[in-house]
């Protein structure tokens, strides 16, 4: 594997330090659009960098998912879709490159403009775009597209229908969407919803459609067949409309992808191990290092190989509910933080080889830097003095235990900040002045063994607390239900967070929709710092108010103590069958669904 994945890096470097500029002044390239700066691509391009254009095409794979599922509609909020459909089976007016920070291509549009503000896009279709089905994209599905993801689809896609002015026909393949409010990132928001067929959803209920009602789509795959919560089988459209476009060039080339469903991570493990699957993904270093040395590995059948990356960690962690007392006081929030040993559960589970994730934007230029807030983002701060939780201006990092089993030091600074906050522990359990124990539970999808191991450890850390824990366990329906109904007082949380974060931010910490079921922020964050750090980030006007207002965001997101963060997934790690072959050059964003399977191939 070559280590060229940060080559993309320095066109990034060039376009960013430009950022929003105002000598900007002119409609993006008509074969793309960047958010900063122009497409590192020419309008000429033969291909993504990061994809071989020359891959052969054939072959049958088999992926494995833990859970089930019992909707095959992935555009919805109700039930619970495998979630590879939406990258394999529709796609959108354009499509990202995962080797620039935030760079659209041409896909079912052959062309893009903007307004020199972007207070508008214009997009124009391809001539031979089609569905699935041989019938044509047209723009009227566009327009229908947009309107019924906006009001009855998944909670993803609502924010941008409230944004949009008017959208309409300009032309027999041409639209325009005209946005009521200045945000330049609009323009590529528009170019990622997915188009669906109006057709096939006239006269039905489309928010609340059956198993069956399977959305036909544009992309290189359809569902061929499926048993519901087993398996789904996918076949590659040999009509596929878009083989030749630049954009796919080199991608899509696998001609079957069976996706078979376990009850959990052990028995789909034991599954790759037997042969019965061509692909998984490891995320526990321990694991990758003591496990995978079965016979297939040994004899050269199955490779190992592991991917860098140049993106945000993200956070992933166990969030609580902010929704609920005691856990919307910081200084429960902060007891329960310094009761997860995190050294000792991260060496029982991964052999303390994954590093902790240190704020929601660590590992990147992004993330706020140590000490107390300086310059600019010290201004953006004070500017919501009054609403900053404690450590946001003056320096906040995650505590740290002692490095016992028991953590003595940690817990009983727990104790003191719990009875500060009103708790103290009476005959062996916790309760406040009126008597109330502290109880919680926390909601865990079945499967997912590591989670339930580092939190059976933390759960006698809390009793040693007084606080009484309950692990429940639910299948991957149950869990989606519980969580979008906001169900839970903790639960396993990940938010993968990118190099040009922009108005999904509002969709996972924005207080618009805290409350809303379905709703991404399920800390139920509803903080007018958060919000207006957000708005400064998405109105700068230079680099360094970006990467200012994102570090003051980061600070008070981590000093809001609103997630327990866990280990950083800092390489991906993927274990396949060797006639799995994969292009040499990487994408700066690694490992992903736009990886892998898309840019690999099969070969005997």
């Amino acid at each position: 594997m070559s280590p060229d994945f940060l080559r993309p890096v320095r066109p990034w470097i060039a376009g960013i330090t430009a950022l929003l500029s105002t000598s900007i002044a002119h409609a993006e390239s008509a074969h793309g659009i960047a958010m900063y700066g122009d497409p590192a691509l020419p309008p000429d391009f033969v291909s993504l960098p990061y994809a071989n254009p020359d891959a052969p095409k054939g072959g049958n794979v088999v992926f494995g998912n833990t859970g089930g599922y019992n909707s095959l509609n992935p555009f919805v909020q109700k039930g619970s879709s495998p979630w590879q459909l939406r990258f394999w089976t529709h796609e959108s007016l354009m499509g990202r490159s995962w080797d620039e920070p935030f760079t659209l291509y041409g896909l079912l549009a052959e062309s893009v403009e903007t307004a020199p503000d972007r207070s508008w896009v214009e997009f124009t279709l391809r001539e031979n775009a089609r569905f699935s089905d041989g019938t044509p994209v047209t723009v009227d599905d566009v327009i229908w597209s947009y309107e019924t993801l906006g009001t009855e689809g998944h909670l993803r896609y609502r924010g941008l229908w409230g944004k949009i002015d008017s959208i309409e026909q300009t032309g027999p393949r041409s639209v325009r969407i005209t946005f009521n409010e200045p945000d330049r990132e609009l323009a590529l928001i528009a170019g990622m919803r997915p188009i669906l067929q109006k057709a096939q959803w006239e006269g039905k209920d489309f928010a609340n459609a059956g198993l069956h009602d399977i959305p036909v789509g544009t992309g290189p795959y359809v569902v061929d067949s499926y048993e519901a919560g087993r398996y789904v089988n996918l076949k590659r459209n040999p009509d596929y409309w878009g083989t030749d476009i630049p954009f796919r060039r080199g991608t899509m080339n696998l001609d079957e992808m069976r996706i078979e469903f376990y009850g959990d991570g052990t028995v789909l493990f034991e599954a790759f191990k037997a042969g019965e699957l061509t692909a998984v993904r490891e995320f526990n270093a321990d694991k990758w290092a003591t496990q995978y040395n079965f016979p297939a590995v040994q004899s050269g059948d199955v490779i190992k190989i592991e991917i860098p990356h140049g993106k945000p960690s993200g956070m992933t962690g166990f969030v609580m509910n902010t929704r609920r007392a005691p856990f919307d006081d910081w200084r429960v929030r902060e007891a329960l933080m310094l009761a997860f040993n995190f050294e000792f559960i991260n060496d029982t589970i991964t052999g303390d080889a994954q590093p902790r994730i240190t704020s929601y934007f660590s590992g990147s230029d992004l993330a706020m830097q140590p000490g107390p807030a300086t310059g600019r983002v010290e201004e953006l701060l004070l500017s919501f003095k009054d609403d900053l939780p404690p450590g946001a201006l003056e320096g906040y990092t995650l505590p740290e235990g002692d490095g016992s089993a028991r953590n003595r030091s940690n817990v009983r600074a727990a104790t003191k900040l719990l009875a500060d906050a009103g708790w103290t522990i009476q005959d062996g359990i916790l309760r406040n002045e009126n008597g109330d124990s502290f109880t919680m539970t926390v909601l865990l999808q079945q499967g997912d063994t590591e989670s339930q191991t580092a939190i059976e450890i933390y759960s006698r850390a809390l009793e040693r607390l007084g606080i009484q824990v309950t692990i429940e366990q639910v299948d991957s329906a149950q869990f989606t239900g519980r969580t979008s109904e906001l169900d839970f007082d903790m639960t396993f949380f990940r938010r993968a967070l990118s190099l040009s974060p922009g108005n999904e931010q509002r969709l996972y910490w924005g207080s618009e929709n805290a409350d809303t079921p379905g709703t991404r922020n399920l800390m139920g964050v509803t903080s007018p710092a958060v919000d207006g750090l957000i708005d400064a980030m998405l109105a700068s006007e230079s680099h360094e108010d970006f990467v200012a207002a994102t570090r003051a965001l980061d600070r008070v997101l981590t000093a809001g103590r609103y997630v327990i963060p866990i280990w950083n997934f800092d390489v991906g790690r993927i274990a396949h069958a060797k006639e799995l072959k994969q292009p040499q050059t990487l994408p700066i964003y690694g490992d992903g669904p736009e990886y892998m399977p898309q840019v690999w191939w099969y070969e005997e």
